[in-house]
């Protein structure tokens, strides 16, 4: 079983339910995972949303400093941030009534996991979503 306790079902529900992605830690360099994995999801059809306090457009989106800031609702936040920053960014991510916490590759923390469902929102850990959703039919 995957570290999240999730199954493939769980993922094909978050990845056909869910229509706008805020994306933290996004970068604007090409060759970084962050930026590869939400052209991915944008070519896909989703909403994509930068969040990174140290840029105003990343692929030609306005960018937002904090999830706060967002002014639209978000479905899922995908955090490419390390594991440290887990516990802070769940409280930023139940703050503004996301769907689903969706930590990327190598990163997990039980405490905000558990954090985060206990606000009833579903959390993925060390997974990819450019990696997942390809696989589900």
């Amino acid at each position: 079983m995957a570290i999240d306790g999730l199954t493939n079902d769980d993922i094909k529900h978050i990845r056909d339910e869910v229509k706008t992605i805020a994306v933290v830690g996004l970068s604007p360099k090409p060759h970084r995972a962050s930026h590869q994995v939400a052209l991915y999801l944008q070519q896909q059809g989703y909403q994509i949303i930068p969040v990174h306090p140290q840029h105003k457009i990343i692929l030609g989106l306005t960018c937002y400093a904090t999830l706060a800031a967002i002014p639209i609702n978000v479905d899922m936040v995908d955090c490419f941030r390390a594991a440290e920053a887990m516990p802070a960014l769940a409280d930023e991510v139940i703050a503004i009534g996301a769907k689903v916490m969706w930590m990327q590759l190598d990163i997990y923390h039980a405490d905000a996991a558990a954090k985060a469902r206990d606000a009833g929102i579903m959390v993925v850990m060390d997974r990819c979503p450019k990696i997942e959703f390809p696989k589900l039919n």
